[in-house]
């Protein structure tokens, strides 16, 4: 059999998986520990991207002809490919943040929703939250005000309550209080007169 019918299967497979991929990158995975790939490959298989190893040439004839013909200058040495076709950010994010750990993993490059970008594109586009992470945030800051209105009004009621019963007493006791003062006035009037009149009798 021939080289170039060997190459084919491995070729189509390479396009098929890049065709409606939402991001790209490249990475060169030399000197990770197998400890370290494993992880690697788990915390990547989580977050739904496909990981594989391919031989340069191969990803060269994949890429021909198509947009991600402009990865071809990443194209050196091992290489591995991270493909998404759900998050557009999420491979970046994944590869980065390992990175950070696992010095050994070098991101060369990759194609972002049809645009190429270096290493240093890349490490920019993995600080972008997922599109949960926003979701999640989003709901957050429209759930807040709604929650704050809602905690701030039954503070209110309970103090209303407290209130409206402390003042409802004072209210009961009010006319009772006021009874005296008012009987006691006529005789206070009436005092004077009796005085009046006394030297009126001498």
């Amino acid at each position: 059999m021939a080289k170039v019918e060997l190459k084919k299967p491995i070729v189509d497979e390479i396009a098929a998986a890049v065709k409606d991929a939402q991001s790209v990158v490249l990475v060169d995975y030399r000197g990770l520990t197998v400890e370290q790939d494993t992880q690697l490959r788990k915390q990547l298989r989580e977050a739904g991207i496909t990981y594989k190893v391919y031989k340069n040439t191969m990803m060269n004839f994949a890429f021909k002809g198509t947009d991600y013909e402009a990865l071809a200058p990443y194209l050196a040495g091992p290489s591995a490919v991270a493909i998404s076709t759900e998050d557009a950010t999420a491979p970046a994010r994944v590869l980065c943040k390992f990175a950070k750990t696992a010095e050994a993993l070098e991101v060369k490059g990759g194609m972002v929703e049809g645009i190429a970008y270096d290493a240093k594109g890349i490490m920019e586009i993995a600080k972008i939250p997922s599109r949960e992470e926003l979701l999640s945030k989003l709901l957050g800051s429209i759930q807040s005000p709604i929650t704050n209105f809602a905690r701030v009004m039954n503070q209110l009621a309970e103090k209303g309550g407290a209130s409206g019963a402390e003042a409802a007493a004072p209210a009961e006791e009010a006319p009772a209080e006021a009874a005296p003062v008012e009987e006691a006035a006529p005789a206070e009037e009436a005092a004077p007169a009796e005085a009046e009149e006394a030297p009126a009798a001498e």
